[in-house]
């Protein structure tokens, strides 16, 4: 997608072929910022840290810091312990651990002399076939898209409310909840974004709103409490956020507020649909809310806040009193029965175990075997 113009994707290699570079997203929207990887434990604390986020991208950087560690030493055991720091990085995006687990089993039958190069270039198809997954989904998610239109008054756009950051800051490009919305406006189809701030991190107001704002998408800004009121007035058509783990039965773990904004959606009958790429889904588990880990993040997301000040520098300062304690729950599992249907790369389907194993019949039938 487009900063200033420019084509860009989240990751990519760097000149000399082995290092890896990346947007460092703690710095945006405030600077553009491009960080390089050197070494596995900077790719593991750029996924801790938050420089990189997203379930596509956090799996892709596993991938590329697998290759950093074997570029310095592709031994079983530097192979293993690689793995096992990047296992340790993130709980909830399952991407984490497909990509983690792919790379090992490509990885550990070869021999060490063909190791590197085999890793780079499946890191690289593993971005590739990302791009392509997004793009995918934007199709099947514009044919929404522009059913709603074509039920509208001539000129008046589709406002599509989003949470959280499902942008192509957290995939490679296009982004997931976002890529259908890209598609649309490729269309020519008048669109509008309300984009959730979605606090502590502010991914909504810092990311999706400067990626929108970078690619001449019509979008507003508003706090978390105000989707239900807009909804209640109208003012919604559809919902689309990203998952960054999906069960076999169709329940979504999202940023923390995504299940409330389902709860919104259907008692006041709008369309809530969450668009994930396969890899997403993790075909192990059943029972989301009982399930999926959710990660508790630092308390200091929830109590400090970072902007730019008037004259221009970047200052964090505390929200609350002293003495407060903070709670930092990142994620939240919205059931199946609130989520009208999923956008994956093979088209949509209901969010139901039914739903899935027909767009994925290999994949529902291994893990039934499995099972």
């Amino acid at each position: 997608m487009l900063i200033e113009g420019e084509p860009r994707r989240t990751i990519w290699l760097a000149g000399d072929g082995r290092r890896v570079e990346i947007i460092d997203q703690t710095r945006l929207p405030h600077e553009f910022v491009i960080a390089t990887l050197d070494t596995l434990e900077d790719a593991a604390r750029a996924i801790e840290q938050m420089q990189v986020r997203g379930a596509p991208l956090i799996g892709a950087t596993a991938a590329y810091g697998i290759c950093l560690a074997l570029a310095e030493d592709a031994s079983d055991e530097a192979l293993e312990r690689a793995c096992a720091r990047l296992l340790r990085t993130r709980p909830t995006a399952v991407n984490l651990h497909w990509a983690i687990e792919d790379m090992r089993r490509r990885l550990a039958g070869l021999p060490p002399d063909a190791r590197v190069a085999a890793a780079y270039a499946r890191a690289a198809e593993i971005c590739e076939e990302d791009v392509a997954i997004c793009r995918a989904i934007g199709d099947h998610g514009l044919e929404l898209i522009r059913t709603i239109a074509a039920a509208k008054p001539a000129g008046e756009p589709v406002n599509i409310l989003t949470h959280c950051n499902a942008g192509w800051l957290a995939t490679i490009d296009w982004g997931t909840a976002t890529a259908p919305i890209y598609r649309a406006q490729q269309e020519g189809i008048a669109v509008h974004v309300w984009v959730d701030e979605t606090r502590p991190r502010n991914q909504g107001a810092a990311l999706t709103a400067f990626e929108l704002l970078h690619q001449g998408v019509p979008h507003t800004v508003i706090v978390d409490n105000v989707g239900g009121h807009l909804m209640q007035h109208g003012m919604v058509d559809l919902c689309i956020t990203g998952t960054d783990r999906t069960t076999r039965t169709g329940d979504v773990a999202n940023k923390i507020g995504t299940y409330l904004k389902a709860l919104a959606a259907r008692d006041n009958g709008v369309p809530f649909y969450v668009a994930l790429p396969s890899p997403t889904i993790d075909w192990r588990i059943g029972d989301g809310i009982r399930e999926i880990p959710i990660e508790q993040r630092d308390p200091r997301e929830v109590t400090e806040i970072t902007g730019t000040t008037a004259d221009g520098r970047i200052e964090t300062v505390r929200l609350t009193p002293a003495g407060s304690p903070a709670a930092n729950y990142a994620f939240d599992v919205t059931p199946a029965r609130c989520v009208t249907g999923l956008i994956t790369e093979r088209g949509v389907c209901p969010a139901s175990a039914e739903g899935l194993a027909a767009l994925f019949p290999e994949r529902a039938g291994a893990a039934a075997d499995a099972g």
